[in-house]
């Protein structure tokens, strides 16, 4: 993801959710070792499962305490998280985005500091990317491995839907107000958005703020500056996205649609679309469920720049990491820790590498060419290291108690249900902390 992908952070709790869960415990485990001599490890299901089942097979060969691979769909992940965490079905390991999205479960005692794991083995931290890592310290003690890889926002288009309207990826915002003229004239929906998911809706928010306000127009109401949201550059930034909206680059039924169910990742892919603006795990999305599309016709670029703007260009959005945080109550955190020293593995780079995902080790570098397309993790690469600044995703960043609410404010805003001020009041009413 996930994946960045993210989710609703509304707390599912019951029987019926309990059992998905369970239904789906042991995905890829391959253990036969008695419960009391395994670890649990939680993973969003997607794509990118086929590595994480190829690590823990690894793993298994030489570990006396075996690994099980449970796995949520990505959709019902951060509910079903939230309903297991502190409970008997508890994993031991558990997938994250590091940041506010673990907070909640540190200040509730549920979390193991893995400090003394990096001071038996300093790997564990000196192997990643220090602005990357850090990205799960909390209260100055390490709660995070990062794994699976960096996740910027692209804009992904359709190379062959693109230039039958005689389009190029835009540079500029007046680019991709005239792209979606052409690509509308030539009867296809420009923008491909699963708006069913909301937080896809997110990212356009994410990168207008940033490109017109720069990220301290962000930093500023995430570290509890209300009057940043009633600022003039947060008023252009939304007045850009009613252009957009207003404009028809999405179609009318974008709420209908999801990411998490194909819907979107299809429409761009069938060339029903010509864009879509989402994180860099759509690419092994497209590779895994439309191969010959992912090899031949899929291309991307970065986020337009926005005239008189105060960000640059170069910044971008999107989640730094996903991240393996420990559970304090694991029976077994030496196993534990042999499993996470997988994560800076050149076995992990590589396999990740294979399905357009970018680690954020220190020998990525040296293995892009490895890559299932080495010109799209090159890419990536350049991208993030030559940029200025890096926004974590809104919802990674504000805590979960703000999730559902800012949800529902970027929906009504963008589909025009909310005007802006009632906007801006409504984000003024998120809690930071």
């Amino acid at each position: 993801m996930k994946q960045r992908a993210r989710f609703s952070r509304t707390a599912v709790v019951g029987g019926a959710a309990l059992a998905l869960v369970l239904s789906l415990s042991g995905c890829g485990g391959g253990s036969d070792a008695a419960d009391g001599d395994t670890i649990h490890v939680l993973v969003y299901g997607d794509a990118a499962n086929k590595v994480e089942k190829e690590l823990v097979a690894t793993f298994n060969k030489t570990s006396k305490v075996k690994a099980v691979l449970d796995t949520i769909p990505g959709a019902d992940y951060q509910a079903k998280l939230q309903t297991i965490i502190n409970s008997k079905q508890a994993p031991d390991v558990f997938f994250n985005w590091g940041g506010g999205s673990i907070k909640p479960f540190v200040d509730a005692g549920l979390l193991l500091p893995l400090d003394p794991f990096i001071a038996e083995d300093p790997d564990l931290k000196a192997k990643f990317l220090p602005s990357v890592f850090n990205s799960a310290v909390v209260d100055g003690a390490s709660y995070g491995v990062p794994m699976r890889g960096t996740q910027p926002v692209l804009l992904f288009n359709n190379g062959k839907v693109l230039k039958k309207a005689g389009v190029e990826p835009p540079k500029t915002w007046d680019d991709l107000l005239a792209a979606v003229k052409a690509l509308k004239a030539d009867g296809v929906t420009p923008i491909a958005l699963g708006g069913g998911d909301r937080w896809p809706t997110l990212m356009w928010f994410e990168y207008l703020y940033d490109r017109i306000g720069g990220p301290e127009l962000f930093q500023k109401a995430l570290d509890g500056d209300k009057d940043a949201w009633a600022s003039p550059d947060s008023r252009k930034a939304l007045g850009k996205i009613r252009e957009l909206v207003d404009a028809g680059a999405f179609g009318t039924n974008y709420d209908s649609v999801k990411f998490t169910d194909q819907g979107s990742p299809t429409l761009l892919a069938t060339g029903r679309a010509g864009f879509e603006l989402m994180g860099s795990w759509a690419y092994s999305t497209q590779q895994d469920a439309h191969p010959e599309f992912a090899k031949s016709d899929l291309g991307y670029s970065a986020f337009p720049s926005v005239e008189g703007g105060r960000g640059d260009q170069a910044n971008v959005v999107g989640n730094t990491n996903n991240f393996y945080s420990v559970l304090k109550k694991t029976k077994h955190p030496q196993a534990v820790a042999a499993f996470l020293k997988l994560m800076y593995s050149d076995q992990f780079v590589k396999a990740q590498l294979s399905i357009g995902n970018l680690p954020t080790t220190t020998n990525t570098e040296a293995l892009l060419n490895t890559a299932a397309s080495p010109e799209f993790a090159k890419f990536q690469y350049d991208m993030v290291k030559a940029a200025p600044a890096f926004q974590l995703s809104w919802d990674q960043a504000y805590p979960q108690s703000a999730a559902t609410a800012m949800y529902q404010s970027l929906q009504q805003f963008f589909n025009g249900s909310m005007d802006e001020d009632a906007f801006i009041k409504a984000m003024q009413a998120l809690p930071t902390s």
